[in-house]
C-alpha cells in the first residue's frame, strides 16, 4: 500500500489492526472463595452482634474493641463495614439540616409605583480594605432611581433609607417591594416598616442572583460608567459622583429596556408625548425622502409590563386561553 511506504508502517501491522483476531473462548471460572471466608452462618451472627440494641449507633470499630474486651473475635473490622456495606447498613446515621424549597418569585409592574427593587453595593475607598455602602432604590417599569444614599455602613441604616425613599417618591408607596436576602433587606426593623406601610415584601431565592436583575443591571451601568473611577477619595467624593450619576441616569440616559426614553419621563408619563414627537419626525423624514426607507419608520415602543421572572410562556398562553 501507497501510505504504508509513505510512512513506513509495515502491512502487516496495519492489517492485524485493522481486522484483529477475536479473543479465545474460554469456559468461564467459578470465582475462587478464600479459604479464611465467613461461613453463611458466621456473617449472619457478625450481622445479628452489629445489630445488638447496644451497638445499633455504634462504629463496627467501636463494636470490635468492645467484643475485644470481653474475649470475643468474630471478625475484622473492614469485614464488619463489608457486611454492613451489602445489607445497606453503612450511612449518614446524623440528622441532616432539610431546607424547604423556596418559591420563585414572579413579579410584574403595568406601569410606576407598583414594583420597587433595591440592594447595596459597595464602593472602594481610598485604601484597601475600606468601602463605602451604596444603597439604590428604583421603580422597574421606569427604571428610575427612587433614592440612592452612600453610608458608611448598611447594616443600622436601611430603615431610614426605606422611609427617605419613599418620601422622595411623594409618599407614595409601591404595592411590591423586591430585594435579595442580605441582612440589611432581612432585618425585623424593615420587615416591620413595609408591614406598617402595607407593602409586600419579595425576596430572591438564596444564591439566584437572576432573581434581583433590575438593581444588578443598575449596578452594571454605574460601575461601567467610563467616567466611575476605580477607588473614591471619601465618602464626600463617592457621594458627589454618585449625585451626579444618578441624576444623568435618571434624566437624560436613554435606556434601551424602556422605548429609549429617559426613566424620568416614564416615571412621570412624559413619555407617551415624547414618543408621539418622535413619530411626527419620522413620519415628515419619510415625507421628504421616501427611498431612504424600506418601511415607515416608527420610533421604539414603549413597554407594557416590567416582569421579574416571568411565568413560562405555556403557562402563559394557558391563561390566555382560558
Amino acid at each position: 500500500m501507497a501510505a504504508c511506504r509513505l510512512t513506513g508502517k509495515s502491512r502487516a501491522t496495519h492489517h492485524r489492526q485493522q481486522h484483529p483476531k477475536p479473543p479465545p473462548a474460554r469456559p468461564d471460572r467459578a470465582v475462587a472463595s478464600h479459604p479464611g471466608a465467613l461461613t453463611e452462618h458466621e456473617r449472619h451472627q457478625v450481622l445479628a452482634v452489629l445489630r445488638e440494641d447496644r451497638f445499633v449507633d455504634k462504629s463496627p470499630a467501636h463494636v470490635w474493641a468492645v467484643l475485644l474486651d470481653e474475649g470475643r473475635y468474630l471478625c475484622s473490622v473492614s469485614t464488619m463495614y463489608r457486611l454492613l456495606r451489602a445489607t445497606g447498613g453503612v450511612r449518614e446515621r446524623r440528622r441532616q439540616a432539610t431546607h424547604p424549597p423556596r418559591a420563585r418569585p414572579e413579579l410584574v409592574a403595568t406601569g410606576p409605583n407598583q414594583v420597587f427593587s433595591w440592594d447595596i453595593t459597595k464602593l472602594k475607598g481610598p485604601h484597601k480594605g475600606v468601602y463605602y455602602d451604596l444603597m439604590v432604590m428604583l421603580d422597574i417599569f421606569s427604571r428610575k432611581v427612587i433614592h440612592h444614599k452612600l453610608v458608611p455602613e448598611s447594616g443600622l441604616a436601611a430603615q431610614a433609607f426605606m422611609r427617605e425613599a419613599f418620601a422622595a417618591n411623594n409618599g407614595v408607596v409601591p404595592t411590591h417591594v423586591h430585594s435579595d436576602n442580605g441582612p440589611s433587606m432581612t432585618s425585623k426593623n424593615v420587615a416591620q416598616l413595609l408591614v406598617d406601610l402595607g407593602i409586600t415584601r419579595s425576596l430572591s431565592r438564596p444564591h439566584v442572583s437572576n432573581d434581583n436583575p433590575f438593581s444588578e443591571a443598575g449596578f452594571k451601568t454605574l460601575k461601567y460608567c467610563p467616567a466611575f473611577p476605580d477607588r473614591f477619595a471619601s465618602p464626600a467624593d463617592a457621594k458627589w459622583f454618585c449625585d451626579k450619576f444618578f441624576h444623568y441616569y435618571n434624566t437624560e440616559h436613554r435606556h434601551s429596556g424602556i422605548g429609549l426614553h429617559t426613566p424620568a419621563s416614564v416615571h412621570d408619563g412624559t413619555a407617551v408625548q415624547v414618543r408621539c414627537r418622535r413619530g411626527e419626525v419620522l413620519t415628515a423624514a419619510y415625507a421628504a425622502n421616501p427611498a431612504r426607507f424600506r418601511t415607515m419608520p416608527i420610533p421604539p415602543v414603549l413597554p407594557e409590563t416590567a416582569w421579574i421572572n416571568p411565568p413560562p410562556k405555556e403557562n402563559t398562553d394557558t391563561e390566555q386561553a382560558a
